[in-house]
């Protein structure tokens, strides 16, 4: 499990002339919590202050050393991105409260879980409020949250699905009678009565006179 308190503090260098480019100072993440969306390398002036960062789709690799970026050329000043409007940086995120849809307090938030491609897969916990595998584990994965708490500042989560987040719901084997398909029922019909042939008369011979 690697955290993104690991990325904090590491060296940023270009692939292309091994320059350093200084030191991660925070992350960058979407409004939804789910990637990492760049790398904050801090601030200058007193008056007006430039915020600057490098932008994930420059970054080459997330090393355990060292964070490696494509050319020395890609610091970006923050006002030059309309989209880093809309990002969270990890130590804003940290200490957000951590509750369900009924209202149980389930912990604060602590740390992300970073994959190997700068994916967020889980939140770690710097307090949990719940007994059970959430308590045991100190973790929350990012599949069990409902919303990430960006315009409350609290994030709501599923706990069911933060307890068992391996757990599949077997789709039935049977349709349930409800959703089955009614007979209509047809109302009795008498069958007609076969209709009697008319009666064939056998025609008459008349008598032959007798012979005398």
């Amino acid at each position: 499990m690697r955290l993104g308190k690991d990325l904090v503090g590491k060296q940023i260098i270009s692939v292309t002339d091994g320059r350093s480019l200084g030191n991660t100072k925070d992350i960058y993440m979407n409004d939804a919590l789910t990637e990492i969306t760049g790398i904050y390398l801090g601030s200058e002036g007193l008056i007006k202050r430039k915020h600057f960062l490098i932008g994930r789709s420059d970054v080459v690799v997330f090393g355990l050393d060292a964070i490696l970026v494509r050319t020395s050329e890609v610091i970006a000043e923050e006002s030059s991105l309309p989209e880093a409007v809309a990002w969270l940086r990890l130590s804003k995120l940290n200490k957000r409260e951590i509750d369900t849809p009924g209202g149980t307090k389930v912990g604060t938030i602590g740390d992300i879980i970073v994959g190997e491609q700068g994916d967020i897969t889980g939140f770690a916990l710097s307090r949990v409020n719940v007994q059970g595998p959430i308590e045991k584990n100190g973790t929350i994965p990012r599949t069990a949250v409902i919303d990430t708490g960006s315009e409350d500042g609290v994030m709501t989560i599923d706990l069911t699905r933060a307890e068992n987040p391996d757990a599949v719901q077997e789709a039935p084997t049977e349709a349930p009678p409800s959703a089955l398909p009614q007979e209509s029922e047809e109302p009795d019909v008498a069958e007609p009565e076969p209709i009697a042939d008319p009666a064939i008369e056998e025609p008459t011979t008349d008598e032959e006179p007798s012979e005398s």
